[in-house]
């Protein structure tokens, strides 16, 4: 693949999940203005990343043994530990399909998938910029 599509897939959920903890914390003050926009948020942003956790396994045949390979797991791993956090904080409030106002777990998810992404992300960057994989 020459073009990888794993990069351009990944805007979505980091922007979307940013967001929903942007969003979540930003009840404290708001109240349900703020916190309204949190599911549609967390449920747009998971499932794209199960899109782009697609296309990323697709692309992962290209990544090179030895460090390069160490980070890709690295990545995937806390990618991984972000969707699944993000997806229990979703599931956790949801009544019905309604959103529920954030508690106190659900902020702590939201912090826990947040540093989570940051990290990933982290590792994501470093493997195209550092390691040159998806680079002609």
């Amino acid at each position: 693949m020459r073009h990888p599509l794993h990069p351009a897939l990944v805007h979505f959920p980091v922007a979307c999940w940013s967001l929903a903890v942007v969003a979540d914390f930003a009840s404290l003050h708001f109240g349900a203005t703020a916190w309204s926009w949190s599911a549609g948020l967390l449920a747009v942003g998971c499932g794209m990343a199960v899109i782009a956790m697609l296309a990323g396994l697709v692309e992962f045949a290209r990544v090179p043994e030895g460090a390069a390979m160490r980070d890709a797991f690295w990545h995937m791993g806390l990618m991984l530990g972000a969707l699944t956090l993000f997806a229990v904080r979703l599931l956790l409030r949801l009544d019905h399909l309604q959103p529920l106002p954030p508690d106190t777990l659900s902020l702590l998810l939201d912090v826990g998938g947040f540093l989570a992404l940051a990290a990933g992300g982290w590792f994501g960057g470093k493997l195209v910029y550092g390691h040159g994989v998806g680079r002609a």
